[in-house]
């Protein structure tokens, strides 16, 4: 009758890999974390400072016909992150509703703890909106004062040193109260302080 060998060490020798893979895992997570606290990115921020209106025609109701331009401010309050603005668009919201198509704007690359000022022109001919749209805007204007919601959308990557982050999915939604009257073309006053916009990520 033969007895089964067992080798002595076999069993020490993965008790010691298991020990350095977890030890290696440790490390790797408590590095992870440390940089993260030390390096977690701040949001964006957005501010519209100007507003040109070209055209803005709901007479043919229930379709819009726009053009208008906004000038936004984006600071980036990071010291050490830059971010890179992969996919970006812009669209204008009236009453929950969109008004005008959303229009892409240039990928850019947003420096750490700078700012950046962008102007995309948002038009649209022949947009379909609902009754209650339409008349709102033709109550607005006679009213002189219009209530808008410049919307973007699109995909970020944070940069830390040489290090890139995956895809991050961005929505920013800025509240503009202008003063608007009927049939006036150009550079429309912001009503009240300009308000920082809300930066979703």
């Amino acid at each position: 009758m033969t007895e089964e060998y067992k080798c002595p060490h076999k069993g020490r020798t993965r008790k010691v890999i298991c020990t350095c893979i977890t030890i290696f895992l440790l490390l790797v997570g408590a590095t992870a974390l440390t940089l993260w606290l030390v390096y977690r990115p701040h949001n964006p921020q957005f501010k519209i400072i100007g507003t040109a209106i070209y055209e803005l025609n709901s007479s043919a109701a229930p379709l819009v016909t726009t053009n208008m331009q906004f000038t936004v401010v984006t600071r980036n309050p990071n010291k050490r992150i830059s971010i890179y603005y992969d996919r970006l668009s812009v669209s204008v919201w009236y009453r929950n509703q969109a008004i005008t198509p959303q229009v892409m704007l240039t990928p850019f690359f947003h420096k750490h703890h700078r700012t950046v000022t962008v102007s995309p022109v948002v038009c649209g001919g022949e947009i379909p909106v609902s009754v209650e749209v339409a008349n709102g805007l033709v109550m607005d204007e006679a009213d002189g004062v219009i209530g808008l919601s410049l919307v973007l959308l699109g995909r970020l990557r944070w940069k830390v040193g040489a290090i890139k982050t995956a895809h991050y999915g961005i929505y920013v939604k800025c509240d503009v109260l202008l003063g608007l009257k009927n049939g006036f073309v150009g550079q429309v006053p912001l009503l009240g302080s300009p308000a920082g916009c809300k930066v979703d990520i």
